[in-house]
């Protein structure tokens, strides 16, 4: 298997470089050539991504040469399917004319909560992001708010002015923004910094007057109404909270349901279905595999799903030789057999091997266990 990447003659291996990368905050999409040819191997390849103003005609042009898929001859289908992983940032199959097949994974950066404001709102809601698993930032400029005895959870502490902290954290359309600030100027600065890069959640503190008169000045200013509407304010679900730890609750609890339903309205959370545009990724098996060994592993990919399925797409685990496994992809007896089926492939003890297989949770297998699934997912197993 082709898994590094030559820097400089330095051979580095490619998942310590895509761990670096989104580290860094950088979106990546990873290239899995799968040849059905006994004399090809396996390869990958990375591609570090500007959004913001991408050419993917260059990148195909790159993917082509790179992987010497000169056969294809209809370029704009590798292109939309870039576009749509990218799009619903989960993994996407491209089909050659000769076969060959090209798993295009999407990687971006671990989801950040951004928290401006260090007030008792924001100890509550600081700790509530880190305990479901967010990359949690809290910044305030005020040392006597922004210090560590006072948010030991946060990933980031930052006493900075509130713009200039928002031009060092890049904020970018995949992170969570609650502005709490302790009034309406340092609110308008952030809301002016970040309106226009259309982050992922942005929600911002006060009453209705308060948050119209912001509006009403934002729009005079020439920012965009829609985008100004579009924003959670006042923020969090209406659960009639009054306590600092309430109001938190309120609000996590409506960047949960934008992260998992899509919506930030509670009325729609009732028929909103689970997003499945969402790479299920899990960070820990990433960092293992950028771990430098020699141990023989099988990974695991979840390539896509239909129906109700425990794990999205994107979804990955390591798979020892001796059973041993890191990361999941549902359990229960359906994942017990694609572990079996991993160490038999390890024990061939073939360079650059890989399958596919396709996992059905539907009928008396699911039943049987007490599944609510009642969906299939495809995986790719690997030897690495």
């Amino acid at each position: 298997m082709n898994c590094e990447l030559d820097i400089g003659g330095f051979m580095i291996n490619i998942y310590n470089e895509l761990v670096s990368k989104l580290k860094g905050n950088n979106s990546i999409v990873m290239m899995t050539k799968l040849s059905y040819k006994k004399e090809d191997k396996i390869e990958k390849k990375i591609l570090e991504l500007d959004l913001s103003n991408i050419n993917l005609l260059k990148i195909s042009e790159e993917i082509k040469s790179s992987f010497r898929l000169r056969e294809i001859s209809e370029q704009s289908s590798l292109e939309e399917a870039i576009n749509k992983a990218l799009d619903r940032k989960v993994p996407e199959l491209f089909k050659a004319e000769d076969g060959t097949r090209i798993l295009l994974e999407p990687f971006f950066p671990e989801a950040r909560l951004i928290v401006f404001g260090g007030g008792n709102i924001s100890e509550h809601l600081v700790k509530l992001g880190s305990q479901i698993g967010f990359k949690v930032t809290v910044v305030d400029d005020r040392l006597s708010y922004a210090n560590r005895d006072r948010f030991p959870t946060a990933d980031e502490v930052i006493c900075e002015e509130f713009e200039k902290a928002i031009d060092d954290l890049k904020v970018s359309r995949n992170d969570y923004i609650v502005i709490v600030t302790r009034g309406h100027k340092y609110d308008k600065e952030c809301l002016r910094k970040v309106l226009n890069i259309k982050p992922e959640y942005l929600g911002m503190i006060g009453s209705k007057r308060r948050v119209k008169g912001i509006k009403d000045q934002l729009i005079e200013e020439g920012y965009d109404a829609e985008l100004l509407n579009e924003m959670c304010s006042p923020i969090g679900f209406r659960i009639g909270g009054i306590t600092p730890m309430e109001i938190a609750i309120s609000i996590i609890s409506q960047v949960i349901a934008k992260k998992r339903l899509g919506v930030t309205d509670m009325i729609d959370c009732q028929n909103a279905k689970k997003r499945k545009n969402y790479s299920d990724i899990d960070m820990q098996v990433l960092e293992n595999l950028s771990e430098e060994d020699d141990e023989r592993k099988a990974i695991v990919t979840v390539t896509s799903t239909k129906g109700s399925t425990p794990r999205g797409a994107g979804a990955k685990m390591i798979v020892w030789s001796e059973g041993r496994t890191l990361g999941s992809i549902g359990g229960g007896c359906s994942e017990g057999e694609i572990i079996v089926a991993a160490r038999d492939l390890i024990d061939e003890e073939k360079e650059g091997a890989f399958i596919t297989m396709e996992v059905d949770m539907t009928g008396d297998v699911a039943k049987e266990e007490g599944m609510v699934c009642g969906g299939t997912m495809n995986v790719l197993i690997e030897v690495w």
